[in-house]
């Protein structure tokens, strides 16, 4: 089971997805670890923590991208129409 504030920030997360700032009226962007650290209440953002969120944010569907000093938010269905490799080309 995930704690409680994983759901509460990908929560957050998930809201900022669909505000208006940046100049863009939604959709994808970056935050600072600092911030994600804050909205957790905690210290330290540990892997096992990044894991949880992540499959957190997965769970409402959007895509959460570690960068070491900030995250990326998308909505899965950026991803949707992406070319898609096959085996062909591997050979």
């Amino acid at each position: 089971m995930q704690p409680e504030w994983t759901t509460l920030v990908a929560d957050r997360l998930a809201e900022l997805y669909e505000r208006k700032f940046g100049g863009k009226d939604k959709g994808r962007y970056r935050i600072s670890v600092r911030l994600v650290r804050e909205a957790a209440g905690r210290n330290r953002l540990y892997e096992d923590d990044v894991k949880m969120l992540t499959r957190s944010m997965l769970e409402k569907g959007f895509v959460l991208i570690d960068m070491d000093s900030f995250f990326v938010v998308m909505g899965m269905n950026s991803f949707v129409n992406y070319r898609r490799a096959n085996e062909e080309l591997l050979k």
